[in-house]
């Protein structure tokens, strides 16, 4: 379905969602650890809940409230293991894949059709070269996997997706050797790699890092019981924030940062270069934006998530924003990169698209369009706040934000948005 998006202000407060990469973490290693772990403030999404229903595939028995899970019975690495599906989830699917590896029976591990479109095939190359059997259909889901790996080194390339990383860190300790991962070439989206270390680490496992960002050594170990809280969402966050500097008049965003790593807390940065005065109170945060933004040349190949939020800020920039090194950013649940350029020029955006990013910088006339988000859940919700602005706008695919951010829509419109559903 479609929403209809008319030029609109925002004011109030708002909570920022959870946070996704964190929750999936934590889902998966308290189901590795067992014994009453707790996870507090869980982001019940579409793509969290494949994590929980692949972590029951597993074996592992959970219970869930409406802000918290608790593990009851830990994963078995002998059990047999119906096919899980990851939906739309590329982190459910990856992390997934590294655990089966551990297994001895045969698994498949499928999506949905767009999720069967991402590659897989660096992770099953690794996983092969442990001892591991693999099948796919030209590299992507769906994939069998048969175990078990008994670890060693492996070798793996950096340049796809830190998840392939991320699946090999969480399922080493696992194994009868462990595992001394090398990472070849330039790593991307480094900041999801020291989240999963970091997650790892308050379950009780450690990881030494021979080389930053290059090699890694994972002695097995068990992952011990925790209670563990979920920090908010910085690429939500992203949103929200763009959303007052583009549309806001006194928003209030609430939410507790936390002290674990976020790669995407960059956009705090990158708003301050632009102009706007951030505010970071205890719990809450404001910004004051001027009439116009500056502009500048961000490098978010360590943020792809905020290509997005950024992009759309050329709306209300003096100079060209210049996004650069996110090629990987055409690998996610969409070729962002190639529908960003496509879509934005529709309102008025002056767009040049690179290989490895955009040159974005808006025209003196700004227009309503037809904005096709292609069920990518950052796209409709980038989309719904650059429609806010320019007004006249019909969005498709509304229900994409099941994805990260359910509550998008209505959240939105409780704060003055005219968001509508049609």
């Amino acid at each position: 379905m479609n929403c209809k998006v008319e030029k609109s202000k925002i004011t109030g407060h708002i909570i920022c969602p959870p946070n996704k990469s964190y929750s999936h973490r934590a889902i998966f290693l308290a189901s590795l650890a067992g014994e009453n772990s707790k996870i507090d403030n869980v982001l019940f999404s579409a793509d969290t809940i494949a994590t929980i229903e692949a972590c029951r595939k597993f074996g592992a028995e959970i219970e869930e409230t409406s802000t918290s899970i608790i593990v009851k019975k830990v994963i078995k690495t002998d059990k047999i293991v119906p096919e899980i599906d990851a939906k739309n989830s590329g982190t459910t699917i990856r992390i997934a894949s590294g655990i089966a590896s551990v297994f001895s029976s045969e698994i498949t591990l499928t999506g949905d059709s767009s999720l069967q479109k991402r590659p897989m095939q660096p992770l099953l190359d690794s996983l092969e070269s442990l001892g591991a059997k693999c099948s796919s259909i030209n590299g992507m889901p769906p994939v069998k996997i048969t175990g078990k790996i008994l670890g060693g080194d492996v070798s793996i390339p950096g340049n796809f997706s830190s998840q392939f990383i991320s699946a090999l860190l969480i399922c080493a300790p696992l194994t009868e050797k462990g595992i001394n991962l090398n990472i070849e070439g330039n790593l991307v989206s480094k900041p999801y790699i020291d989240a999963t270390i970091a997650t790892m680490e308050k379950f009780g496992v450690k990881v030494q890092m021979s080389i930053p960002y290059k090699k890694y050594i994972i002695a097995p170990q068990i992952y011990k019981p925790t209670n563990f809280l979920v920090p908010i969402d910085f690429s939500s966050l992203a949103l929200l924030l763009s959303a007052s500097v583009l549309n806001g008049e006194n928003v209030t965003i609430h939410g507790r940062i936390g002290n674990l790593p976020h790669g995407d807390q960059i956009f705090i940065d990158i708003l301050e270069q632009l102009g706007v005065k951030v505010s970071i109170n205890d719990d809450t945060i404001t910004i004051q934006s001027p009439e116009k933004l500056t502009g500048g040349r961000f490098d978010l190949s360590n943020s792809p998530d905020l290509l997005p939020p950024l992009a759309i800020l050329a709306l209300k920039t003096t100079n060209a924003i210049e996004i650069i090194n996110v090629k990987h950013a055409r690998l996610k649940e969409t070729d962002r990169i190639s529908i960003l350029s496509r879509e934005l020029i529709k309102i008025g955006i002056n767009v040049q698209e690179k290989e490895d990013g955009l040159i974005l910088k808006a025209t003196s006339v700004l227009k309503g369009a037809l904005l096709d988000s292609e069920n990518d859940h950052r796209l409709f919700m980038a989309f719904c706040i650059a429609g806010m602005y320019v007004g006249d706008c019909i969005v498709t695919d509304h229900e994409s934000v099941a994805v990260s951010y359910p509550n998008f829509i209505n959240e939105m419109n409780k704060l003055g948005a005219k968001i509508l559903v049609q």
